[in-house]
């Protein structure tokens, strides 16, 4: 049996289950969720096994007389349970009582919502600081502070090791894969959703490859703000008979629902001065991997600069897109992990961007640009320097995210950090 790596989410589920009656964990297949629920339960229901899900469908009563921590895995596979769950918790509030896992959110939607009763964490891929490839000297906590306090460190991951992180997915069961193997279960990952997972939540995909096809469009404009009518036009290029727009409408909203797409929507402060902020959303997959797959993007192709399977690019450099969705997945764990949130800046005619605005619980920002380069010019910080004479002490701290070995405060404040270096 492999050793177990903690995962930042861990200490979230430190802090919520002596308090917290029931707690659902809940993210895209793969990403770990029952490996970590385990650790802390007693007494395990798998709903994926059907004998299982018949005993608790004959019995609901037995999830009450379990002694410990009850965890109930896929919940999403018998839907009723989370009413029981939320039942059961209303006669018996104590902490600790119940885990339920979920990779999907059921189209027969629980009776109740469940809120006051069950907590919702989401878990996502591995991030750079949970994949043990680097030491993180600088935490997003700290930079949310304003503090500005120095910045150092040292990483031996370069451009090349990023790129391995960007295709080797932080799917915990296919990253320490072989290369091949790896890709081939990625193949399998991506052709599941189409041949049961859309079934599973009563959606029958008539034309697999129509799907495909729109997800690779969309791994295509990873890290852009690319319309949903420009995907559908890449993914039907030279097609005559295009699918309904309602048919591709049902494609994001499902794999909204399999937590597969994880856009980051666009920031919208409160000031009336931003009014010509744009607020579409960037578009990322739950893993970059799936994207780089879907795109048949090999390390060597990406480093390179060739990708001959990429018809529609949106954005200038497929590398620079993929290295940002890398971080992306990072950003998202690491606010979850500091209770923030993350949203992107672009104005309506795009001439002011910032990749990330991280907005911390007392309302401070920080602006985390991302470059695909060791160095850092003036060029580099344009937007932020802008951002800075917009909000001024809104803004907590700035960050450019290289490929870079070094981590260190430049002379204007602004803070180089490499994507290896910072950590939760």
């Amino acid at each position: 049996m492999s050793v177990y790596r903690r995962r930042i989410v861990d200490t979230e589920l430190d802090e919520l289950l002596p308090s917290l009656a029931a707690v659902a964990i809940e993210g895209a297949k793969g990403v770990g969720k029952t490996a970590t629920a385990q650790r802390r339960a007693d007494i395990v229901y798998a709903l994926d096994n059907e004998q299982q899900r018949e005993l608790l469908a004959a019995d609901p009563g037995r999830i009450d007389r379990g002694q410990g921590t009850v965890l109930i895995d896929e919940w999403q596979r018998s839907p009723a349970v989370w009413d029981e769950v939320r039942r059961s918790v209303d006669r018996d509030p104590q902490a600790g009582r119940f885990l339920l896992t979920g990779s999907a959110i059921p189209t027969e939607t629980p009776m109740h919502s469940g809120a006051g009763r069950i907590v919702q964490v989401r878990m996502r891929p591995m991030s750079l600081a949970e994949r043990g490839i680097c030491e993180p000297t600088v935490s997003l906590r700290a930079l949310l502070t304003g503090r500005r306090d120095p910045i150092e460190g040292e990483s031996a991951v370069e451009l090349p090791g990023y790129v391995e992180e960007i295709v080797g997915s932080g799917f915990p069961g296919i990253r320490p894969l072989p290369a091949r193997a790896r890709r081939a279960q990625l193949d399998g990952y991506i052709a599941r959703i189409a041949e049961r997972d859309f079934a599973e939540l009563g959606h029958s995909v008539r034309r697999p490859a129509t799907l495909r096809a729109w997800l690779t469009a969309y791994a295509a404009a990873t890290a852009t703000s690319a319309s949903y009518n420009a995907i559908l036009d890449a993914a039907t290029s030279g097609e005559t008979d295009k699918p309904a727009k309602a048919t591709t409408i049902t494609y994001r909203d499902v794999l909204s629902q399999l937590w597969l797409l994880d856009p980051i929507p666009g920031w919208l402060p409160v000031d009336n001065a931003f009014a010509r902020l744009a607020q579409t959303p960037k578009h990322f997959l739950v893993d970059p991997a799936l994207s780089a797959r879907l795109l048949d993007l090999t390390p060597d192709a990406l480093l390179s600069g060739i990708t001959p399977g990429v018809r529609v690019s949106y954005g200038t450099n497929m590398l620079g897109q993929l290295f940002e969705a890398l971080v992306a997945l990072c950003m998202h764990v690491y606010v979850q992990d500091n209770e923030a949130r993350v949203q992107h800046m672009r104005t309506r005619n795009g001439d002011h961007e910032v990749d990330f605005i991280v907005t911390g619980p007392g309302g401070r920002i920080v602006a985390v640009e991302t470059k695909l380069a060791a160095t850092v010019d003036e060029q580099d910080v344009t937007h932020l320097r802008w951002l800075k004479e917009k909000v001024g002490d809104l803004l907590a701290d700035a960050v450019v995210i290289t490929t870079g070995r070094y981590a260190y405060r430049r002379p204007d404040g602004i803070a180089v950090v490499p994507a290896a270096l910072l950590g939760p």
